[in-house]
């Protein structure tokens, strides 16, 4: 089926439901991630020390005010990228083109004899290091990305990890 474009309001009574082979993306090797073919679906991490990019987040107008409602430049606003790790993770990283930066929250979860904690970035954060131990990625933990403003991409992750525990936010 080819992409449609719909100019106006689009109504769904019950929602819509991506499914499907092209719904889950397997990520096996060092990946550039684009709109076309990982935003909206659920990626696969299945490459340990793999690096994964991040599009460059665009606004549609170097002026905010100019672009705000035209629909025909380009914007990334509001892509949605989702990470599950499949396997674990040994110095996995999930990145930015280095200008765009991450907010939001990492909460690292423990087995029940430890206590996880909460991470946040810092302001000049633009990749997060999974090693499958201190800073996360065991079989299972989950990241979503979401491109919100120019250069700032907020991230919710539940990663699970082991040992002396410490964030998964760094520069690169």
């Amino acid at each position: 089926m080819a992409n449609t474009t719909f100019s106006g309001p689009v109504r769904s009574l019950n929602g819509f439901i991506s499914f499907g082979p092209k719904a889950v993306v397997s990520l096996t090797a060092d990946t550039t991630l684009t709109v076309a073919d990982h935003a909206g679906r659920l990626l696969v991490c299945n490459d340990a020390d793999g690096k994964f990019t991040l599009p460059s987040i665009l606004t549609g107008s170097a002026s905010a005010v100019a672009g705000a409602n035209d629909y025909n430049v380009l914007s990334n606003l509001g892509c949605t990228y989702t990470f599950m790790v499949q396997t674990l993770a040994t110095d996995m990283d999930i990145k930015t083109d280095g200008t765009d930066k991450f907010i939001g929250y990492a909460t690292t979860l423990m087995d029940a004899a430890t206590t996880g904690k909460d991470w946040f970035p810092a302001a000049t954060n633009d990749v997060m290091t999974l090693d499958g131990t201190t800073t996360g990625g065991i079989v299972g933990s989950f990241i979503q990305v979401t491109a919100t403003a120019s250069a700032e991409y907020f991230v919710q992750a539940v990663l699970k990890g082991s040992g002396a525990i410490a964030t998964p936010f760094a520069d690169a």
